[in-house]
């Protein structure tokens, strides 16, 4: 009868514990508050009402990174804000430094809506800040055209860009500086994994900010680095086995210079996917095909073509490099929902493993 009255009692602890475990990190104000990953993501219907804040912030415009710093042209970024509704938790709002956060960085096609919004819109829903960052806005008088965007912003600036939103977030009291990452696509893919670089990051964010990880979808595998040490953040690179702008033994190779340089590295490609998979837009063909592109990336952070030894300072020296090594022929982009659903799922576990503090797996 002793032992029957304990078993009882010790089952009656158990239930009472429970409620207040879960509820222990809300009133200690720990990291496990708001966010909630889904599978699948917020569909379009459960988005009604998530809408995005227009924000600016102070940024800059260096060419390479060999020339960011106090001296670089000083830029302000503009950007789409999207936060976690209010009292989504149960209260009247987010505790303070509860909310992690996901800086995205578009393509050479700008900000889409059916890919920059919607992931900022879903990832709100799931309870993480999104700030979505238009590189190109914020610097119409360099480049009106397609081709001249190419030419006269390039992807240090978008990373400059990311790195400022990382210090403007850090600003917002609601967010936790220590669970951002940054996630890009196409072109800003490139400069997404560019960050994790120390060489970039150390001349881009001199004050120390580091994105807690770094999401690649699609991202020609361009640049090598002559110094491989990276933030040590975890870096997730998807593409599609059917895209013609990834050359796989290269970003083989380029994820393997991840590793040796000290961040957990993952790979994920996806059988027949073509580039833009997730950007609404039907099967057609675009751009032109820079596979064959080699650039380095010096100690202090000039930007050579490993080719010619020419220094990409400029744009007219970039015009010159990608003149020679573009090859004149479009690739396939296309959307499919099969995919995206497919890349939501490893992008969420990535994200859930960074946002609790346990890394890409």
């Amino acid at each position: 009868m002793v032992s029957t009255s304990r078993g009882f009692a010790r089952r009656v602890l158990r239930l009472l514990a429970c409620p207040l475990l879960a509820a222990l990190p809300l009133l200690i104000g720990g990291d496990a508050v708001a966010w909630t990953l889904r599978d699948p993501w917020p569909s379009q219907a459960e988005l009604a009402g998530v809408a995005p804040q227009e924000v600016s912030f102070p940024s800059s415009s260096p060419f390479t990174p060999a020339q960011a710093g106090p001296s670089a042209e000083p830029t302000a970024a503009l950007g789409y804000l999207y936060l976690p509704r209010p009292g989504a938790r149960g209260g009247g709002g987010p505790a303070a430094r509860s909310v992690p956060a996901v800086v995205l960085l578009h393509g050479a096609g700008g900000v889409l809506p059916a890919r920059e919004h919607l992931y900022g819109r879903q990832l709100a829903a799931m309870g993480a800040a999104a700030l979505v960052v238009d590189v190109f806005g914020a610097r119409r008088e360099r480049a009106a055209g397609f081709t001249e965007r190419l030419l006269e912003i390039t992807e240090t600036m978008a990373l400059a860009d990311a790195y400022a939103a990382l210090r403007f977030l850090s600003q917002r009291p609601e967010v936790d500086p220590r669970r951002v990452v940054l996630l890009g696509f196409s072109y800003g893919a490139m400069a997404s994994t560019y960050g994790v670089w120390a060489t970039a990051a150390e001349r881009l964010a001199p004050g120390g900010e580091r994105f807690a990880g770094h999401a690649a979808f699609y991202g020609p595998s361009i640049a090598r680095f002559e110094d491989v040490r990276t933030t040590g953040a975890p870096v997730l690179i998807l593409y599609g086995e059917g895209d013609e702008l990834i050359v796989p033994e290269r970003c083989a190779e380029f994820a393997e210079e991840l590793r040796r340089g000290g961040s957990r590295t993952t790979v994920v490609s996806y059988t027949g996917a073509l580039h833009q998979w997730d950007g609404g837009l039907p099967r057609r063909t675009v751009g032109r095909l820079l596979g064959a592109c080699r650039l380095r990336v010096e100690r202090d952070g000039t930007v050579r073509d490993e080719r010619t030894r020419l220094p990409m300072s400029g744009p007219i020296l970039r015009r010159v490099i990608l003149a020679a090594c573009v090859e004149d022929r479009p690739y396939l982009i296309g959307a499919d929902e099969a995919v995206r659903a497919r890349s939501n799922r490893e992008l969420g576990r990535f994200l859930d493993g960074v946002f609790r503090g346990g890394g890409s797996r």
